[in-house]
């Protein structure tokens, strides 16, 4: 079973990663590790962070000679920024002589929509900074490391995972289960925004510009794409194995991500039942023969909590960042008086960032749910499940066994 766990604070020497459950046999690229944690600090609208910090993963254990060997696989991604916060973030009971940095005041304004009030109640931290450090969006660059190993086990078996946004405020357009994966796919990394559409996206910059110039925020939502995901992925047997649900909650555990849609999402709400389910045709393959399929994809590749064979498109939505330039009314609670919440250095916008991150955590969401339907504690034998398993499921849906052993060669 697929399972990471991450550690580490936004201020403190380094995030580390630990990732257990991925095939021995799998070729690990560790550049398309740091690739991922690149595209995770580009998009328009963030902040001073992103020139400092330049994420590269060091690998710890788990992969000899370039392949994964079956044991849990650890990565340190070291903070830069480590050096001016010694003196706020030491281990030691007391700052070491040779710390660095400045040394901070505690942090006692809780800032609105953070979890610093909540955290510091739940812990009992009179210094919200022991809060802040780990709830901090930072850690989310863990996550993205976690999620390109697993991206590079559903790349061998076929499984691409894509992102667009959506919308940035009230910028945006109705374009979930519209934009074809692979014009998803073509968007550039170093588009602003990584919008689909170019004028709409300008419309985004705009609107950054704006919040920016009155120390304001914006939010946005961003649609993630899995192509080449096998039916019979998740179960109905049991509420907790749903992967509509797992998808659901792994995007929501992303900070300032406050609704999860899969599919047509909220619309199903307001149509009738004639324009929101995916009507079965038979379909003439390339040899002229029919084959099962589907008119639509308005149920985002999911039915019953189990993939059917679609495109998986799950959509988020992300609140604006709690940190805001001109800030928000706040309770001191040192004093107990009034006072403007505590300032910290944040973006104004990471909508496309947190979509980076959407693409991580529904790679490990789908890796997970992959060694589950075709188990092997090696690549070798999880391909060859996967294999007889698509088989089957061509005999089914009207492809003769003879024609999928060709595919198979």
């Amino acid at each position: 079973m697929l399972r990471f766990l991450t550690a580490g604070e936004s201020h403190g020497r380094a995030l580390v990663v630990i990732v257990e459950g991925l095939p021995a046999g799998l070729t690990i690229d560790i550049t398309l590790v740091n690739r991922e944690l690149r595209r995770r600090q580009l998009g328009y609208g963030r902040g001073q962070r992103m020139a400092i910090e330049a994420d590269e993963a060091t690998v710890l254990s788990g992969i000899r000679a370039g392949q994964t060997i079956g044991s849990p696989i650890s990565l340190l991604i070291g903070n830069r920024d480590w050096k001016n916060w010694q003196k706020t973030m030491h281990v030691e009971p007391e700052a070491p002589g040779d710390a660095t940095g400045a040394l901070r005041p505690p942090v006692t304004r809780p800032r609105p929509g953070h979890a610093d009030l909540a955290g510091g109640l739940k812990f009992d931290r009179t210094d919200l900074r022991d809060v802040l450090e780990r709830a901090s969006a930072r850690e989310t660059a863990a996550r993205v490391a976690a999620g390109a190993l697993a991206r590079q086990l559903l790349g061998a078996v076929g499984i691409e995972v894509v992102s667009h946004v959506v919308a940035v405020g009230e910028v945006g357009s109705d374009q979930a289960c519209t934009v074809a994966f692979e014009d998803a796919r073509r968007i550039a990394d170093d588009r602003p925004l990584r919008a689909s559409d170019p004028a709409l996206e300008q419309r985004m910059v705009e609107a950054i510009d704006r919040a920016r110039a009155a120390g304001d925020t914006l939010g946005g939502a961003f649609e993630v794409i899995a192509h080449g995901v096998p039916p019979g992925l998740g179960s109905y047997t049991q509420w907790d194995r749903r992967l509509d649900g797992l998808l659901a909650q792994a995007l929501m555990s992303i900070p300032a991500i406050k609704a999860v849609a899969i599919g047509l999402g909220t619309a199903v709400a307001a149509r009738p039942g004639s324009q929101v389910h995916d009507e079965f045709v038979l379909r003439p393959e390339g040899d002229g023969r029919p084959r099962v399929a589907r008119m639509t994809n308005r149920a985002g590749g999911l039915e019953g909590g189990v993939t059917n064979g679609e495109d998986v498109r799950v959509t988020a939505y992300m609140k604006p960042i709690s940190t805001l330039m001109q800030p928000l009314r706040s309770i001191d609670l040192a004093t107990l008086e009034c006072a403007p919440a505590t300032v910290e250095r944040s973006d104004v916008c990471a909508v496309p960032a947190a979509a980076v991150v959407g693409e991580a955590m529904t790679c490990l969401v789908l890796a997970r749910a992959l060694g589950e339907r075709f188990a092997g504690d090696t690549l070798d034998a999880l391909e060859a499940s996967m294999a007889a398993a698509r088989r089957r499921v061509d005999e089914r849906l009207g492809r003769a066994p003879d024609d999928a052993g060709a595919d198979e060669s």
